[in-house]
């Protein structure tokens, strides 16, 4: 059956910065009309993990340009495109220092032999995003 649950926003949005606006926007689209969020603009990262060179960096801007809504990718996958092959380790050390999941999607990482793996927020929540993604890019595609 069709989920009857509706989006909505908490009050106060007035009083919020245009970076969360944009990312309140990001994020109710992703839940609610996940369509939108390639059309809508990414919220600036300022998180100093994202601003130095390093390979954690490479692979959380790999993961966020390469890997669309509804796919996934496994950690020596990802490794391989962030152009260390062998680094499969540390892209996991990358997933779990990601600072805005969902946003930088580290749920789309999963193992070579197709089990999810761990994520920060439970393997419960990662499953869950996984099958919101599979279910909303099925519905997009009738």
């Amino acid at each position: 059956t069709e989920s009857s649950a509706t989006c909505e926003v908490c009050e106060g949005a007035e009083e919020m910065t245009e970076p969360l606006k944009q990312c309140m926007a990001w994020l109710h689209a992703y839940f609610c009309e996940p369509a939108r969020t390639a059309s809508l603009p990414m919220p600036a990262f300022h998180h100093p993990l994202l601003q130095r060179d390093s390979f954690t960096r490479q692979v959380l801007w790999t993961l966020l340009r390469d890997v669309k809504f509804g796919e996934a990718i496994s950690y020596k996958q990802l490794a391989d495109l962030a152009g260390n092959s062998r680094a499969a380790r540390a892209v996991g050390g990358a997933m779990r220092s990601n600072p805005i999941p969902i946003i930088i999607p580290c749920h789309r990482v999963i193992c070579s032999s197709g089990q999810t793996g761990n994520y920060g927020g439970g393997n419960l929540m990662k499953e869950w995003l996984l099958s919101h993604e599979k279910l909303q890019k099925e519905k997009l595609a009738y």
